[in-house]
């Protein structure tokens, strides 16, 4: 079967489940959102700028242009395009706490690109969506409710930070002892959630397992080396640039995959590019936070 022909469906009570799931996730990421860490970062912002074109700006473009030289089936086409549009991944604060990098320019990243993807994510994906090179064959091209999704965002990822937000303010005693309790249960929930997803849809995960791997494996490794190369040519501080490089290589693979499910009619090569990316950006970003760590311990022993 063609790739872009499968459909992989969720029932109204599993889709919901997975939404809840998420909005958790969300939920426990913010009860450790710190207002001094912001402060910090906005005082000397140079960073986060670099940061924030890296993951928004620059990334989506380089995925076009990976897209454009590639051309891979339209569905896991528009799977890396949607992945490369959505806010930081919250993994990506440990890994970069893992690396030895700025963690608090890992945490302000992550929040600004997620309190912004109500906007960005329907916004660049509706821009860039025409310019794959699918129109020009006469495929048909996938329809995007920009509108909707953005009231999607809001519900998955803007309402559940603000509650825990408000939560941790309101009750500062209870968010500290129930803080790390919540994030291991977060960090499980992600990975219980990609892998259900995962397995699901295991025949054709094995079916297509070449080429997906072959296409995050890319794809991530792209981003990894950008955000990097990126903040070191315009002289970010070495734990700054691999703070940006983790940043833009985890991208909130959850998020890409419920809203697949919820606008795409669960389009096969979107879905498995997602669970993919949910999966290898795992063991990409810790690798690379341990051969950083095991680095920068040897150049201080140096």
């Amino acid at each position: 079967m063609d790739i872009d022909a499968i459909r992989i469906n969720f029932n109204p009570e599993q889709l919901g489940l997975l939404n809840a799931c998420l909005a958790f996730i969300m939920f426990g990421v913010s009860l450790d959102l710190q207002v001094p860490r912001f402060v910090e970062i906005l005082r000397n912002p140079r960073s986060l700028f670099v940061g924030l074109v890296s993951q928004i700006i620059l990334l989506p473009l380089l995925s076009l242009g990976l897209i454009l030289l590639l051309k891979p089936p339209l569905s896991l086409a528009t799977g890396m395009l949607l992945i490369a549009v959505c806010p930081g991944g919250n993994v990506s604060n440990y890994a970069t706490h893992l690396s030895g990098s700025n963690t608090a320019l890992s945490v302000t990243m992550t929040t600004i690109t997620t309190l912004l993807a109500a906007l960005s994510t329907p916004f660049f994906f509706e821009w860039l969506l025409p310019l794959l090179p699918y129109a020009q064959t006469g495929r048909s091209r996938l329809e995007v409710e920009a509108t909707a999704m953005a009231g999607s965002i809001v519900q998955l990822i803007i309402l559940p930070l603000l509650a825990g937000f408000g939560f941790q303010q309101a009750f500062p005693e209870w968010t500290k002892k129930l803080l790390r309790p919540i994030q291991r249960l977060s960090m499980l929930i992600f990975v219980a959630f990609v892998l259900v997803a995962a397995y699901g849809n295991i025949a054709y995960i094995f079916r297509y397992l070449h080429l997906i791997f072959f296409l995050v494996f890319l794809h991530n490794g792209l981003a990894l080396a950008l955000g990097y190369l990126w903040a070191k040519g315009v002289n970010c501080p070495e734990v700054d640039a691999r703070a940006i490089s983790i940043e833009t290589g985890i991208q909130n693979s959850g998020l890409a995959l419920l809203l697949t499910f919820n606008f795409f009619g669960g389009l096969g090569g979107m879905a498995l590019i997602a669970a993919w990316w949910g999966i290898w950006h795992l063991i990409s970003a810790f690798a690379l936070a341990l051969y950083w760590r095991r680095r920068g311990k040897e150049i201080s022993a140096d």
